[in-house]
């Protein structure tokens, strides 16, 4: 079902991608393009409310860009409030007055989880407030498997990725473009 919504959005693209981890791929989870039809996020992110249901939140947090209407999504249907992070001179921080109480029982709140560097970096900030982090939520995971915290997501997929010194889109010379929100240093 969250398959069908994604392409529905033509959220899946195909080509030569910069992820924001730096590795390359042949295909983006552009997710941003199903988040625009509340009726379809809604849909996806009921998905992942199901697998939810058993956890005793208290707090939703998503890292900027994506996870700030995921978050959204999620605690509306979880009647539980939901903020987000930001980067501040490239570090991820709560501002605009949210605040984590120590001991709150935090989900974090992401569109795409690939190596989770976003989703870490947000889970360093609750954690420095106090907060208990439960599992981190996402539309796709497209991970190896290799997060460190409880992974609930509306679907998985297997995604090639590369890196840039082994790319074969690079040697193929076809153009690289980076859709994501995060800067590249």
């Amino acid at each position: 079902m969250v398959l069908d919504l994604l392409k529905e959005s033509d959220a899946l693209l195909e080509g030569h991608f910069l992820l924001s981890s730096g590795k390359h791929s042949d295909k983006y989870v552009q997710c941003a393009r199903l988040l625009q039809y509340p009726d379809k996020a809604e849909k996806a992110l009921a998905v992942v409310v199901e697998k939810l249901r058993d956890l005793d939140i208290d707090l939703v947090v998503g890292p900027a860009m994506g996870g700030i209407i995921v978050a959204y999504e999620l605690g509306r249907q979880l009647g539980k409030p939901a903020i987000f992070t930001e980067r501040e001179d490239g570090e991820m921080r709560l501002k605009r007055g949210f605040h984590i109480e120590k001991g709150q029982r935090v989900l974090i709140a992401e569109d795409v989880v690939t190596t989770g560097k976003s989703a870490y970096e947000a889970i360093r900030v609750v954690e420095a407030y106090g907060g208990i982090v439960l599992g981190i939520a996402c539309i796709v995971d497209r991970s190896k498997g290799d997060i460190e915290y409880p992974l609930y997501a509306g679907t998985k997929l297997e995604i090639n990725t590369f890196e840039k010194e082994a790319c074969p889109l690079c040697k193929e010379n076809l153009p690289v473009v980076k859709p994501g929100s995060r800067k590249i240093l």
